[in-house]
């Protein structure tokens, strides 16, 4: 089947706001104690959804002082093909994606698997702010602040056996509400996986807002992955279910075009796509071009994690 491609439409970008203070701090459940559980479980869904309201955000301690996109850029502009293709369609259709309430599924190789409510999951971890920047194949680029806390903090809660290599997660399914999954883009749901030790790196993080407030409809709310160092299309939005695995997980772009779209689309200048050259990027608001950074420019962090691997055939 001939798919397009979601670079033949234009990727979509961060942005930045006014001056963003650092000035919150989050809710944790052992500060409520067991009466944080009860009020969660006793709560109406609209108001267990109110209650993920973020609170004080601390600073976290990776980051970037480039100038930050606009938060207009950040929500106007955006790839999530269960909302539309075009990159306005998501913020148009926004109010389709219904996530209130909201359940993830943990499973797989864990020690404690089990649904849990949005707010059990989010509760327990201090959000954070880490401004990073994200890059699409389309050779864009934004920089965006984020909030949210690392994904390591809530796979180690569920204990991950020995055998857990992978990490899958999957965007909800909804084709009554989502436009975009009534068309054969892509094989729905949308699915996405992370090598074991790179959804442990600390630089990788789940979001649940940007700016300091809840993750908007058209960003992937209420929860999405943000890895910066890789192709934006990696960072999977609207996340109902993350399983640790011994094998490689399939993944929706690289199962679409494995020739365009790798398992590791790690931001590699020296790669190109079969259709552009990566070398060179534009960051959204600006009208020259800049070199592309090989990991985005986060390589002194994790280029390490790729020691000894072929990443021309590991793209």
């Amino acid at each position: 089947m001939l798919i397009r491609k979601p670079l033949d439409y234009r990727p979509s970008e961060i942005t930045d706001q006014h001056l963003f203070e650092h000035r919150r701090r989050i809710l944790r459940a052992a500060a409520v104690g067991g009466l944080g559980t009860a009020l969660t479980l006793a709560l109406s869904p609209h108001a267990a959804r109110a209650a993920l309201e973020l609170g004080d955000v601390v600073p976290g301690p990776f980051g970037t002082d480039e100038e930050r996109n606009s938060l207009d850029d950040i929500t106007s502009y955006n790839n999530f093909y269960e909302l539309g293709t075009g990159k306005e369609d998501p913020k148009r259709n926004a109010d389709a994606l219904q996530t209130d309430p909201w359940s993830i599924t943990i499973d797989g190789e864990v020690a404690k698997p089990g649904t849990y409510t949005l707010e059990d999951l989010v509760r327990p971890h201090a959000i954070e702010e880490r401004v990073y920047r994200l890059r699409c194949v389309e050779a864009w680029s934004m920089v965006i602040p984020w909030n949210g806390f690392p994904l390591s903090d809530l796979l180690e809660r569920f204990e991950p056996a020995s055998r857990a290599k992978y990490v899958a997660f999957q965007t909800l399914m909804d084709p009554e509400n989502l436009p975009g999954q009534r068309r054969p883009i892509l094989d729905w749901p949308y699915k996405e996986g992370l090598r074991i030790d790179e959804a442990m790196h600390p630089l990788t993080i789940l979001a649940v807002g940007l700016y300091g407030e809840t993750l908007p409809n058209q960003n992937g709310a209420p929860i999405r992955l943000v890895v910066p160092w890789k192709y934006g299309f990696k960072s999977i939005k609207s996340i109902v279910r993350i399983t640790l695995t011994e094998d490689q997980p399939p993944t929706a772009w690289n199962t679409a075009a494995p020739n365009e779209y790798g398992f590791y689309s790690n931001v590699n200048p020296d790669v190109p796509h079969p259709r552009w050259s990566q070398a060179t990027e534009r960051r959204i608001g600006d009208f020259f071009k800049r070199e592309t950074l090989p990991y985005n420019g986060y390589g002194e962090q994790v280029a390490s994690l790729y020691a000894g691997m072929d990443l021309r055939a590991n793209f």
